[in-house]
C-alpha cells in the first residue's frame, strides 16, 4: 500500500477498498481510480497472484478506456485473490460480494475478466439482491452473451482492419500472430479470417504453434472448443514452437491478447511485425515501446484497440435495470464503428504530430476526464 500511496496523482486513484474473509480464506481489492464521469465500472479478476499494485494499473486503464469510447463511466477495477478453479469459489465470490456491499453498485458495477464468468455475475447479483449490482450474467437472466458475440476480440480485429487500412494495406492476406487463444484471442482469430486475414501462430498457456503458410482457423477454434488450452497439444509436432515464441514470428501484424508487461525491451528489440494491435490490457511496457518506435513499428494501444467489452457493457449498464436486452447486432456495430474510428483518430494524430500513439491516445482520454473534473470542480481553484 505504501507503494500505491506514491502513485497517487492527478486522476487518482480516488478509493482503494481492500476486503478479506476467514472462513473462506477470500481476500479481495476493489480500485475506483477516477469517477468524474460516471459511476466505477470495470472487471472483477480472479486468480492466485491478483495484487492491488495490477488492481490499480487497470483500473486507471478503464479510466482512460471509458473516455476514449465517449461513455459515461468512471475508471475501475476489482481482484479476487484465489483459485478460479477452487470447488468453493461460489463462497469465496459470495463473501467478495458481502464485504463490498456498501460500494457495489453505487461506487463500483462488477463485471467479467480473468477467472470470472457470467455465472459468477450471476452469483454477485444474487448475494447482493440487485440486478444492478454486475453486468456480465448469462442471456438467460437478461445478459449480453460477451463470450458468444466475441465483442473484445471483433473490436481487436475491426483495429487491425482499420490500422492496415491507414497504412495502405488491405487485411486480406495479412499475416497475424495472435499471443493468447482465449475469449479475445479466438474471438478475434475468428473475425481476421472471416475479413481474409492468414492467421500464422497463436498460444495458450500449454504452448504455441505457428505455420508460415497459415493455420486452419475453423480446425482451431473446434479445437480450443472441445480441449480449451490443451488444445496446442493436439497440433503437428513440426508446427510447435515455444510460448513466447508467437510475439517474434515473421508476421506484418502482432496481437498480444494475453497477459500484461509480455513485450519489454528486449523482445520488442526482436519483434518482427510491423504493427502491433494489443489485444490484452498493458502487455507493452514503457521501455517496450520507446523500443518498437524506434524501430517503427506501430502500436495500437490497448485501451483504443480492446474497448469492444467496456462498449458492450455499456449497452449492459444501460440494460441492467430494463426488462429489454440490446440487439446483439446493434453492439457489434457499435464496437466496430468506435474503435475503429479511434484507431483511426489516434493514427492520424501519429502523422499530424509525430507522437507516439499512447501519447496520442492519452490525450484523447485525459482531455475528456480533465473536462468532466473541472465541471465537477474536482480541479485545484485557478
Amino acid at each position: 500500500m505504501r507503494d500505491l500511496l506514491q502513485d497517487i496523482d492527478e486522476w487518482g486513484p480516488e478509493k482503494v477498498v481492500c476486503v478479506s474473509d476467514a472462513r473462506t480464506g477470500m481476500r479481495g481489492v476493489l480500485v475506483i481510480d477516477n469517477t468524474a464521469r460516471g459511476t466505477g465500472k470495470g472487471g472483477t479478476r480472479m486468480g492466485p497472484d491478483v495484487s492491488v499494485g495490477e488492481i490499480a494499473r487497470l483500473a486507471r486503464v478503464m479510466t482512460w478506456k471509458w473516455a476514449a469510447v465517449d461513455l459515461f463511466h468512471g475508471g475501475a477495477k476489482a481482484g479476487i485473490n484465489a483459485d478460479p478453479s477452487a470447488p468453493d469459489k461460489e463462497r469465496i465470490v459470495r463473501a467478495f460480494a458481502r464485504r463490498l456491499a456498501d460500494q457495489i453498485p453505487a461506487s463500483y458495477v462488477a463485471g467479467l475478466d480473468m477467472g470470472m464468468t457470467e455465472q459468477d455475475a450471476a452469483i454477485i447479483q444474487d448475494e447482493l439482491g440487485d440486478r444492478g449490482a454486475a453486468v456480465g450474467v448469462p442471456e438467460a437472466l437478461g445478459g449480453v452473451p460477451y463470450d458468444e458475440l466475441g465483442v473484445t476480440g471483433h473490436g481487436v480485429a475491426e483495429a487491425v482492419e482499420a490500422a492496415l487500412a491507414h497504412r495502405g494495406r488491405s487485411v486480406a492476406g495479412a499475416r497475424v500472430a495472435v499471443q493468447g487463444f482465449g475469449a479475445v484471442g479466438a474471438a478475434a482469430a475468428r473475425r481476421l479470417h472471416a475479413l481474409g486475414a492468414v492467421l500464422v501462430a497463436l498460444s495458450t498457456v500449454e504452448g504455441a504453434v505457428h505455420a508460415a503458410d497459415g493455420l486452419d482457423v475453423p480446425a482451431w477454434l473446434a479445437a480450443r472448443e472441445e480441449f480449451g488450452d490443451a488444445c496446442v497439444a493436439k497440433a503437428p509436432a513440426h508446427q510447435r514452437i515455444r510460448r513466447g515464441e508467437e510475439l517474434l514470428v515473421d508476421c506484418d501484424v502482432l496481437v498480444p491478447a494475453a497477459g500484461q508487461d509480455v513485450l519489454d525491451a528486449e523482445r520488442a528489440a526482436r519483434v518482427r511485425a510491423g504493427l502491433v494491435v494489443e489485444g490484452a490490457n498493458l502487455p507493452t511496457t514503457p521501455p517496450g515501446r520507446a523500443v518498437l518506435a524506434e524501430r517503427g513499428v506501430t502500436v495500437v494501444p490497448d485501451f483504443i484497440a480492446n474497448a469492444g467489452g467496456a462498449i458492450a457493457a455499456g449497452f449492459a449498464m444501460d440494460a441492467r435495470r430494463s426488462a429489454f436486452r440490446p440487439e446483439p447486432a446493434a453492439i457489434l456495430r457499435a464496437v466496430a464503428e468506435r474503435t475503429r474510428a479511434n484507431t483511426v483518430r489516434v493514427l492520424d494524430a501519429v502523422l499530424q504530430r509525430g507522437v507516439p500513439p499512447h501519447d496520442a491516445a492519452l490525450e484523447l482520454a485525459q482531455e475528456r476526464v480533465r473536462t468532466a473534473m473541472r465541471l465537477r470542480g474536482r480541479l485545484p481553484a485557478a
